[in-house]
């Protein structure tokens, strides 16, 4: 069969599955369209140079998207065995500081809290009362999931099952700094499944079904060759020029294949299926293409504005998305230490909601004490990063550099200590970044059952795949997973 598969979106997604279509299929046309110059999406790596005024100077790298991988997904391991990439990744041992230290900032409070990385730090104030209770008690507390329902949301799973006052601190606090959004809205079986399987394995406790093995369902189709070797006792990891260097790989190497074309810089104005049964695409300067199979990793609400009437498909703006503000911070090292030894902090949602009158941060990363090898002469200065918006209204007030570093003063000084004004930053880029995460809401696995049972039958005929952040899973793993799944039912 003569396939001309057509990609939508130059994002990681779009790159992973041009990437393995062009193996899977080595004997078709593969055409990726990215209405950006730039391929990648919202990774985004870049250095800048910083001098401090003493002649110190230093090549900083910047992250305006992800900073981080873990070492669990097999997908992007098995990327960078492919691309040649060993040689480029730097890790975090889970002996570092940066690993074992991750923090909250309770809202309306001064300093941070350690989270328990340990089973002795869990007896430690102020964990023994903030955590350890509503643990203690999750196992004996009777099975109370509502007969019939198939889904809730995250803080209506962890209120039932460890409390309210758990479930504000720590359940809003971990979605926030996964997804940006209000874990009130969030699916708790599309975010995090393994919480929900927890309780179902452990007769209605999550904390019994956490003791107990699960069921094995990872997937070997992976080459990774001996890439899992390195990761052992790693808890983060990145390249020397960041998560930038996995879709620049990516590109590159789409670039020099026979069977793939790239369309940067390129937009849809259409796409469906015409009266002959043909898919087509209609690009904005005119031209028609006539592919055989299409792969949208485009955002949902994206491609509903795309389809044609006789072509739409069900489910595509059912999930809102949140728009983060990042804003990169690069400061000369003081003594004392401007933050903490650790990875950095997250916020939780404020006991009076979300409103105007609150920072707007989400969370703090301290990057220097996690990714330090990214950096020349790193001795001499601090780098962090703050993720502003999501649920929170964000305004130009919230994200002013002065506004910023005295909520940061407010959070990195210890509550005993008189208050520690930060410096100036030596370096400061704000990069707002619009829908950027979806948020998928309670019932989105049946939503994207019957969409994918839609895009099986009818006009589409299995001829269409919808893949992306907004489907399976928004972490980089699950958006390099969904890449390399793509096509499998386009083998006959």
């Amino acid at each position: 069969m003569n396939r001309r598969i057509v990609v939508l979106g130059g994002g990681l997604t779009g790159l992973s599955s041009a990437f393995h279509l062009s193996r899977r299929f080595p004997e078709a046309l593969i055409t990726l369209i990215e209405k950006s110059p730039r391929l990648g999406g919202w990774i985004f790596s870049e250095r800048v140079q910083v001098h401090d005024g003493d002649s110190h100077t230093a090549e900083i790298l910047l992250e305006s998207g992800p900073r981080t991988l873990r070492p669990n997904a097999k997908s992007v391991l098995e990327l960078i065995h492919l691309l040649g990439l060993k040689n480029s990744v730097i890790t975090t041992p889970i002996t570092s500081s940066a690993a074992k230290n991750r923090y909250l900032q309770i809202p309306e409070t001064q300093g941070l809290i350690t989270l328990p990385n340990s089973l002795t730090s869990v007896f430690s104030p102020p964990m023994r009362t903030l955590f350890l209770p509503h643990v203690l008690r999750e196992p004996v507390k009777r099975r109370n999931r509502p007969s019939g329902i198939t889904d809730e949301s995250v803080d209506s799973f962890m209120n039932r099952r460890f409390g309210p006052v758990f479930a504000r601190t720590f359940g809003s606090a971990l979605v926030h700094g996964i997804y940006a959004a209000d874990s009130r809205q969030l699916s708790v079986r599309a975010a995090f499944p393994s919480l929900w399987a927890m309780e179902d394995r452990g007769w209605g406790s999550v904390v019994r079904g956490a003791l107990l093995p699960a069921a094995s369902t990872s997937r070997e189709d992976y080459d990774v060759g001996d890439i899992p070797d390195m990761m052992k006792d790693v808890s983060v990891y990145s390249f020397t020029e960041g998560i930038g260097m996995l879709t620049g790989a990516l590109a590159t190497h789409l670039q020099n294949q026979i069977n793939v074309k790239l369309l940067p810089d390129t937009s849809v104005s259409s796409l469906g299926v015409v009266e002959d049964g043909q898919l087509q695409i209609k690009l904005a300067n005119e031209q028609m293409i006539n592919p055989t199979h299409i792969v949208s990793t485009l955002p949902l609400p994206v491609l509903d504005d795309l389809l044609s009437p006789t072509s739409s498909l069900p489910h595509l703006t059912s999930n809102p998305a949140s728009s983060v503000v990042v804003l990169n911070l690069v400061f000369q090292q003081t003594e004392p230490r401007l933050h903490p030894a650790g990875f950095g902090y997250l916020i939780p949602r404020p006991p009076s909601g979300y409103s105007l009158e609150n920072p707007g941060i989400l969370g703090t990363v301290f990057d220097s004490s996690a990714l330090s090898a990214q950096d020349s002469n790193v001795a001499n200065f601090t780098k962090m990063t703050v993720m502003m918006g999501g649920p929170n209204p964000i305004t130009p007030a919230h994200t002013s550099i002065d506004t910023v570093l005295k909520h940061l003063s407010v959070h990195l000084t210890a509550p005993e200590d008189f208050l520690k004004v930060l410096p100036e930053p030596l370096y400061a880029r704000t990069q707002h970044h619009v829908d950027c995460i979806p948020t998928p809401t309670p019932g989105h696995l049946e939503r994207m059952d019957v969409l994918k049972k839609t895009l099986a039958k009818g006009v589409w005929s299995g001829r269409l795949e919808v893949v992306g952040a907004g489907v399976r899973g928004v972490s980089l793993g699950d958006c390099v997973e969904s890449g390399k799944r793509v096509g499998q039912n386009w083998m006959s």
